[in-house]
């Protein structure tokens, strides 16, 4: 039987940054994908595409129905499934997704996961709103469900996404086939592994009131509260501890209100104390994501990925869509074919490394940060440095201070994950 609750920890967090809030006129996006510490994360470069019209694509368990012109998206991903944790598309669209469980239940059939739902989302959408039509129609269509974990024992839960463009972000909720969204169109907001919908209600499933009053959960009397009617009365242990990390989001980014920049951004993603940067119970952060989206549409967003383990002792690298936009090898996972162990049934029997080239490298610099004083105070002024250097790239690009030809832009991330790559060499 599938695991309804959280037994096993599974966290993430996500924070967004709509002006006045953020110190310059960008939206600015930021997620910690905590997943099983063990579970690889690459970053993948997929171009823009056309289809066969009423072709099928195959995601991590189903098909779909394709469609004609898909987006070039950039997604940091677990590396044995379809979908993605967190990603961007060439129009500014950047989505992160998390765990939730409501009273409604958990299906055991194979569906679309919540990763896939963000990843197809991103291929399909030029804006977060349509992002939110493309997420819930096929959420009505297909479904969601299915094992959101490389392991024998089935771990499935529902999903809450935080969606933006350059000009506003949306939080979408959802329990089953049901939903509900909310609307940011300024100042900061974070989710986590929590409903945090209330009454502030900008769309909604048409059957969701409705149901929930079938299902006795509410009386129709007060004013409906997505949070408080659909949450469980009794929180699993998980979405207890979440609720501590939520409020600690919410003072960080309280706290920088009017001065919110990428690099704060990936400060609060550092934040251990609060738990927000994880590390407990098997679970860690496994992958990290800042992405600034500027209001005037000619400037370029600028999306800053991980690809590595724990953002505190990992270099976020820029990446920005272009002509000379390429898969970077190093972050890009060996594959199995019909042999991996996601695709034979029965599934994940069976245990394959993952690990691309910088994630061997990264753990490495890791296990000498933690065993050798000197060097691993070396390697990681190392680090900064060279997420210094890309951060100052994009101030000095946003600023018209820097204007490189596109080729040269396309190609940034790979240059620096060539670069980081030397300094675990």
């Amino acid at each position: 039987m599938a695991s309804s609750g959280p037994d096993p920890p599974c966290s993430c967090d996500c924070f967004v940054s709509v002006p006045p809030a953020s110190a310059i006129p960008a939206v600015i996006f930021a997620k910690n994908s905590d997943r099983p510490r063990d579970e690889v994360q690459e970053v993948v470069f997929i171009p823009a595409g056309t289809h066969i019209p009423g072709s099928q694509l195959q995601c991590t368990y189903i098909e779909v129905e394709q469609v004609s012109k898909t987006h070039a998206v950039i997604l940091s991903r677990p590396s044995w499934l379809w979908g993605a944790e967190m990603g961007a598309n060439e129009h500014g669209v950047c989505i992160g997704n998390e765990a939730v469980w409501t009273k409604e239940p958990i299906g055991e059939g194979e569906a679309l996961l919540g990763m896939d739902l963000l990843r197809l989302a991103l291929e399909r959408s030029s804006s977060a709103q349509e992002a939110v039509h493309v997420i819930t129609g096929l959420l009505e269509r297909y479904g969601q469900g299915g094992s959101c974990r490389e392991d024998p024992t089935p771990f499935c839960y529902h999903n809450t996404f935080l969606l933006a463009d350059r000009t506003e972000a949306w939080v979408l909720e959802t329990a089953g086939r049901l939903w509900a969204a909310q609307r940011i169109q300024e100042g900061a907001r974070n989710i986590s592994n929590q409903l945090s919908i209330g009454t502030d209600i900008s769309a909604e499933h048409p059957e969701l009131q409705t149901h929930a009053r079938a299902q006795g959960w509410w009386g129709g009397q007060s004013t409906f509260d997505f949070a408080q009617v659909f949450s469980l009365t009794q929180q699993p242990v998980r979405m207890e501890a979440a609720k501590a990390r939520v409020r600690a989001g919410q003072e960080l980014l309280q706290q920088q209100q009017g001065d919110i920049t990428a690099e704060v951004m990936m400060g609060i993603l550092r934040n251990k104390e609060s738990g927000i940067c994880m590390d407990s119970g098997g679970f860690r952060t496994t992958a990290s994501m800042v992405s600034i989206l500027p209001r005037d549409p000619t400037q370029p967003c600028v999306h800053f990925l991980t690809a590595t383990p724990d953002p505190s002792r990992s270099v976020f690298k820029p990446f920005i869509f272009g002509v000379g936009a390429a898969q970077a090898p190093q972050v890009l996972s060996p594959t199995f074919g019909a042999q991996d162990p996601a695709r034979t049934l029965p599934r994940f029997q069976t245990q394959v490394d993952r690990r691309h080239t910088l994630y061997r490298g990264h753990q490495v610099a890791l296990g000498l940060i933690e065993s050798e004083q000197g060097r691993g105070q070396q390697l990681q002024q190392k680090q900064r440095d060279l997420e210094q250097e890309g951060l100052e790239a994009a101030r000095r690009l946003l600023a018209g201070e820097w204007t490189p030809p596109p080729q040269e832009l396309g190609g940034l991330f790979q240059a620096f994950v060539e670069r980081e790559s030397q300094v675990y060499a």
